[in-house]
C-alpha cells in the first residue's frame, strides 16, 4: 500500500509538470501568456521579451531568436544587446538558486545528551515556474562589430532551434 502511495505521488508530480511546459516558439497570445512580444523604442532600438515556463535557458535562447528575427524583418544585419533582464532582474541574473542549509543542535533529555546535524533540501512539486527574458537591442547594418554583446542575426537564426 505504501508503494502505491509513493507511485501515485510521483505520477501526480509528473502530471503537473506535463501541464505546465514551454509552449512552441511563437507570439504571445494575451496577457500573461507564453511567447514573444516586442516594443519599438526608436528606429533601430527595440525591447524584446520572451515569456515561458520551465528552463530559463531555453526562454533566453528564444529571446535571442526573436531579437534576430526583428533584426532581419527590419532589414538589418546584426543586433547588440544593450540591457537584459531575466525574471525582472537586470543583467540576466534570474532563475532559481538551489540552497542547502545545515544546522546543529545539542540538548539534554532525561539525563542523556544528544547532538546532531541536519541537512535540509527543499522540494518543489508545483512543476515548472514562469520565467521571462527581456533584451533591449540596437540594430545595425554591415559587418557585425567585434563586441561581446553583438550578434549576427542570421547566425543566431541558424544556430538556435525553434
Amino acid at each position: 500500500m505504501k508503494r502505491l502511495a509513493i507511485l501515485m505521488t510521483g505520477l501526480s508530480a509528473l502530471a503537473l509538470t506535463a501541464c505546465a511546459s514551454l509552449a512552441p516558439y511563437g507570439a504571445q497570445r494575451g496577457a500573461g501568456g507564453q511567447g514573444y512580444s516586442e516594443q519599438r523604442i526608436e528606429n533601430n532600438r527595440y525591447r524584446v521579451t520572451y515569456n515561458g515556463v520551465g528552463a530559463a535557458g531555453r526562454v533566453a535562447d528564444w529571446a535571442l531568436v526573436r531579437a534576430a528575427d526583428v533584426t532581419t524583418e527590419q532589414g538589418y544585419d546584426w543586433f547588440e544587446i544593450t540591457q537584459s533582464w531575466t525574471d525582472g532582474r537586470p543583467g540576466g541574473a534570474g532563475g532559481v538558486s538551489p540552497s542547502v542549509s545545515v544546522g546543529g543542535s545539542t540538548g539534554r533529555y532525561g539525563g542523556y545528551s544528544a547532538s546532531g546535524v541536519g541537512v535540509g533540501l527543499g522540494l518543489n512539486f508545483s512543476g515548472p515556474q514562469p520565467t521571462s527574458t527581456t533584451l533591449e537591442i540596437v540594430l545595425g547594418r554591415g559587418p557585425k562589430p567585434d563586441r561581446p554583446n553583438a550578434y549576427d542575426a542570421r547566425s543566431v537564426q541558424g544556430s538556435i532551434p525553434r
